[in-house]
């Protein structure tokens, strides 16, 4: 199945051919491009070179910065957004090489080597690079990604479908990370007492109501990183009360503060 930008009509990012273990395309994205839900018979690696991508599929969220990739199982349905204009590369592992990468979908980091096994893989000619430079590319690729650690960008998301009351406040907290409802405000709201709030948010999402908002809240905040907005105002929108506290948990859950994650990082 072909490709074609955005410009052209195109959505996904699709295989050209089946041929190699490993095949792959590169396409830009507009700032606020949305990729409607789809799928592929291959295991699937997203990339995003600069800017950032949020991958969206039923058992939970990503987000893509420049250092790391979504690892996603043969037949899993995704869709794409784009917050920043970024050039997206998708890679296509065959099934048949899919059992030496992670079982689970995942956020992977993207060492050095990897990201150049990408880039050739996804600019590649293929008719002009010949079948045996292809496979050999491929089958690098493979054994880097799977050395690669799992990063802590996975954001689970309620089971049960629209429904479930837990995934409404879990898509109002997505719509305004910065919301300071606590628990018993969002379980007044759907009228049940606090223990069976928690209880039902733990069940829905495997995560404590606290720890999960905080998570979002990381996560939603690189988009603004990225795009240069200052740290304090990133902080305050994002619900933290200040730029300390904001810098204590960014560095907690990413390993590094944010002014050093802005600083290694470039955008479109």
């Amino acid at each position: 199945m072909g490709f074609h930008s955005p410009e052209y009509g195109g959505h996904a990012l699709d295989p050209s051919a089946d041929t190699w273990p490993v095949s792959g395309v590169a396409v830009r994205y507009p700032a606020g491009h949305v990729v409607p839900a789809h799928q592929h018979p291959q295991g699937h690696l997203i990339y995003a070179d600069r800017g950032l991508l949020r991958v969206e599929a039923e058992s939970g969220q990503w987000l893509v910065p420049p250092t790391a990739a979504v690892w996603l199982r043969a037949g899993v349905q995704h869709r794409l957004v784009v917050p920043v204009a970024l050039q997206a590369h998708g890679l296509f592992v065959r099934e048949d090489v899919c059992a030496r990468l992670p079982a689970a979908d995942c956020v992977v980091h993207v060492s050095g080597l990897l990201r150049e096994l990408i880039m050739a893989l996804t600019r590649a000619d293929n008719a002009a690079v010949g079948d045996r430079r292809m496979a050999l590319l491929g089958e690098l690729l493979v054994e880097e990604l799977h050395a690669q650690p799992v990063l802590p960008l996975h954001l689970p998301w309620p089971t049960g479908g629209a429904a479930n009351p837990i995934q409404q406040v879990c898509q109002a907290l997505v719509d305004n990370p910065g919301d300071t409802g606590t628990a018993a405000v969002w379980a007044d709201r759907l009228a049940v007492g606090i223990k069976t709030f928690h209880r039902r948010f733990q069940q829905s999402t495997g995560m404590t109501f606290g720890r999960w908002r905080q998570q979002l809240r990381l996560m939603s905040s690189l988009t603004p990183l990225l795009q240069g907005v200052p740290i304090t105002q990133v902080a305050l929108a994002s619900g933290y009360d200040s730029h300390s506290a904001y810098t204590t948990a960014f560095r907690k859950q990413f390993g590094q503060p944010p002014s050093a994650f802005t600083a290694s990082r470039s955008v479109l």
